[in-house]
């Protein structure tokens, strides 16, 4: 391939990963959400036997202010979601990735699979099954949050996909099966039939891929062939992860208790958040806590660079807390009372 052609493809390539980051930024437009007809609160049950007041007007159901929800450019499912989901072993893998590059490890039974968020940028959502059990992988690039939730509302296991809005520069997901509004830093649905419901969430790990393939060299990753054309490898946003500006300044809250960019776990419990900045809990090795009547156990895993949280259950033996890996801006724009470890 001569030299000229290597440099139109690289400028067409350039354009169009541009072209898909200025979208995101300039459509972030409202919906004509209903306005008019009856206004009302209703209590839901939520997790735990807890109720939950939602808003529902003109008979649509919705826990926060709908005006708050934006369009984030790419239509619904403009963000394929991956839903037939090809995996690769670790030889194989080491042809795209390097060492340094980000994921999530999830295991289930004896199964661990690595989800690269090189893949996971173009995509967001993974919806797969391991060992039987269904699974949803996601990835908010705008708040660098990676979640796994266990997909099921109602009782009934369910496929879920990008929905093109954000919710205070959070990915907003919708389900297949009643077509709601699921937020994903909160892992509750936020607007539509199933307003209140919470999703389960399953313990991962984010780490580079370098230390996952020496922990799990026998583990599954997710391949390129997606079924969708995409510049796996390339990173539509740049450098916005480390530098000081927002994609959408649309957010509830602001707070600069921390740099907005700067990466926290956030846990809620009892029904109060608290942040933990990840480089504190890293400079210090580990962090004992007492939050909200709990005794909270952070432990750093210097071999696999990896936080986890852990609180003693009613036997008094230590039980792991999922938390939401996030920006400081997403988090405290949901929780802007949320205490902070730093």
């Amino acid at each position: 391939m001569s030299s000229k052609v290597v440099y139109v493809v690289i400028i067409i390539v350039v354009a169009l990963v541009a072209g898909f980051v200025l979208k995101r930024a300039i459509f972030a437009e409202s919906f004509d959400w209903p306005t008019s007809g009856q206004k009302s609160l209703e209590k839901v049950s939520v997790a735990d036997g807890e109720t939950e007041e939602i808003m529902i007007t003109g008979g649509y159901r919705h826990s926060v202010l709908l005006e708050e929800i934006v369009g984030g450019g790419p239509e619904k499912d403009g963000i394929p979601s991956i839903d037939d989901p090809k995996f690769v072993d670790v030889r194989e893998a080491e042809d795209y990735l390097d060492d340094t590059e980000p994921g999530i490890s999830l295991t289930i039974g004896d199964t661990t699979r690595f989800y690269p968020f090189q893949i996971l940028v173009w995509h967001e959502i993974v919806n797969d099954t391991i060992d039987g059990k269904r699974v949803m992988v996601t990835f908010c690039p705008l708040c660098l949050t990676g979640v796994v939730f266990d997909p099921i509302v109602s009782g009934e296991r369910v496929e879920f996909g990008t929905s093109g809005k954000l919710w205070n520069s959070n990915l907003v997901m919708y389900d297949r099966k009643t077509d709601s509004l699921w937020s994903q830093v909160l892992g509750e649905a936020i607007a539509g039939e199933k307003t209140g419901t919470k999703l389960g969430i399953i313990p991962w790990d984010q780490m580079k891929f370098g230390i996952w393939k020496q922990k799990y060299p026998n583990g599954e990753v997710l391949s390129r062939d997606t079924g969708a054309t995409k510049f796996y490898g390339i990173d539509p946003y740049g450098d916005y992860y480390t530098n000081d500006k927002l994609l959408y300044s649309r957010v509830n809250n602001r707070d600069d208790r921390l740099i907005e960019k700067d990466n926290i776990l956030g846990i809620v419990i009892n029904g109060k958040p608290k942040a933990y900045l990840v480089d504190a809990v890293r400079a210090a090795g580990g962090v004992e806590d007492d939050f909200s009547g709990e005794k909270i156990f952070l432990e750093y895993d210097k071999e696999l660079d990896a936080i986890r949280i852990f609180r003693n259950n009613k036997d008094g033996e230590k039980e792991r807390i999922n938390p939401i890996p996030s920006f400081w801006f997403s988090w405290v724009a949901i929780y802007p009372n949320t205490e902070l470890y730093k």
